[in-house]
């Protein structure tokens, strides 16, 4: 039996609740970690320097959501009922039992903290109610931060696309591939649990 698509549900853990991405999200994401060139250089695009322009950026997502190729979420932390970035789910095939978790992104004051463990750890929902069988994670080459945090969640490293995207600078991207299996989650899953 395939696996099912994602829908835009509330998915919630102790220090963050995923809840699905509105316009309304904008002035606390702004907040967290716009104009912040190091929040957003592995995100694709330029820095946006106004509420405005972080709001644009949201609409191209919401945009790509009701076409149906990405579900996005809102990370609220729990304990200021704030937005402190967003992540999502993409590249989701039912048939083949696979999605990709990404265009992630923190307030620089959420890094290193629960808030990536337990955000990732709520990839439960992707292995446990929706029945994936491979969950992938993506990043530039160059980001090493990311790919140590990747790492960390017990994803195991695929390999590199070489030339695989073009940066918003003009230069060329290498994308280095993580992925976890079905049959890796209750493993992965007890090690975040004891991170927490």
């Amino acid at each position: 039996m395939p696996a099912r698509i994602p829908a835009p549900v509330t998915l919630a853990g102790r220090h963050v609740t995923l809840v699905p991405l509105t316009m309304d999200h904008a002035e606390d994401l702004f907040a967290a970690g716009g104009g912040d060139d190091e929040v957003w250089c592995w995100q694709g695009g330029p820095t946006p320097r106004s509420q405005g322009e972080l709001a644009l950026t949201m609409r191209e997502l919401l945009d790509e959501a009701e076409r149906g190729t990405y579900v996005p979420y809102a990370v609220m932390h729990r304990e200021t009922g704030r937005a402190i970035g967003w992540t999502s789910f993409l590249d989701i095939s039912a048939s083949d039992e696979r999605l990709e978790i990404g265009w992630t992104w923190y307030g620089r004051a959420f890094w290193r903290s629960a808030v990536n463990t337990e955000t990732k750890l709520l990839m439960t929902y992707a292995f446990e109610e929706l029945g994936m069988g491979r969950v992938q994670l993506k990043t530039d080459h160059l980001n090493t931060r990311s790919q140590q945090a990747i790492a960390r969640l017990g994803a195991q490293r695929e390999g590199v696309l070489r030339r695989h995207r073009l940066r918003h600078d003009g230069t060329w991207r290498d994308t280095v591939y993580f992925s976890l299996l079905a049959d890796e989650w209750p493993e992965a899953k007890k090690r975040l649990g004891a991170r927490l």
